[in-house]
């Protein structure tokens, strides 16, 4: 019997598809209800922890975990140094395009305080294909390598 209860359990969702057609056994849509109001409940319990942080995101600012964007870091850097948002987070875009186009050309960027930023190419090598455990090859790339300094090692 136990072996006959396991098999009902991963077959909830099906069963639970099966409800809104309606040629589904009897047997499908007695199991079909508790699976609905099992997923009422997960659901019910999965919105509320979701609200919570993007609540404590927003009333932190930037607490252990959250995620700095780059229109935070321009909203920070507008408020430090007075001048608008919009006028911050234009030139945080414009550093960006820099970084972008002088990896582009192959130029190691060197930020002091942060690391370095450059490009590393990767030769062509053979791999294997995990599902079927046949060689591919797997052709010649770009890396972009980033290497942190001693002082953001030492503040982390």
């Amino acid at each position: 019997m136990a072996k006959a209860a396991t098999k009902t359990t991963t077959k909830k969702a099906p069963a639970r598809k099966a409800t809104t057609s309606k040629s589904a056994p009897a047997k499908a849509a007695g199991t079909a209800g508790v699976v609905a109001r099992r997923s009422t409940k997960a659901t019910t319990s999965k919105a509320s922890p979701k609200a919570t942080p993007k609540a404590a995101k927003k009333s932190a600012g930037t607490s252990a975990g959250a995620t700095l964007t780059l229109r935070q870091i321009a909203e920070q850097l507008s408020e430090a140094h007075e001048f608008p948002k919009r006028q911050a987070n234009e030139m945080l875009m414009q550093v960006i395009e820099m970084i972008a186009k002088s990896l582009k050309k192959g130029d190691k960027i060197r930020l002091t305080g942060l690391g370095i930023l450059q490009v590393r190419k990767r030769a062509a090598r053979m791999g294997r294909n995990p599902q079927t455990g046949e060689p591919i090859k797997i052709k010649a790339s770009k890396k972009i390598a980033f290497r942190p300094a001693k002082e953001l090692k030492e503040a982390v």
